[in-house]
């Protein structure tokens, strides 16, 4: 962990809903993976100073590969669609320092 950081991982969900059916992550059940990402990880003893911290997050403006959560301060934009693909995030990324690949967003993505 670098000595500056008060978490190990920061991990933020687009929980944003946008009007008149324009694409956005809360149109893919996003409040539902934040809390089982929140409740897993704090399940596993995962969460707190120097590990790991799950927050909510307004706009990532990367509608189009919604649901998106990204994990700082590896920058790593992830889609996901079951809690299989967020227990996967978790013990690979959170737990062992590993990019889920077929998860991550392609850079090219956005709103």
């Amino acid at each position: 962990m670098n000595s500056e950081s008060y978490y190990k991982h920061h991990v933020f969900f687009c929980l944003n809903e946008r009007k008149d059916n324009e694409q956005s992550c809360a149109a893919h059940q996003a409040k539902e993976g934040f809390e089982y990402c929140k409740n897993r990880v704090k399940s596993l003893g995962l969460s707190g100073p120097g590990g790991v911290r799950v927050n909510k997050a307004g706009c990532l403006d990367r509608c189009a590969g919604g649901p998106v959560v990204v994990v700082y301060p590896d920058e790593a934009w992830y889609t996901y669609f079951d809690e299989s693909d967020l227990d996967e995030i978790i013990e690979s990324h959170l737990v062992l320092n590993q990019k889920v690949e077929r998860l991550l967003l392609p850079k090219d993505i956005g709103r």
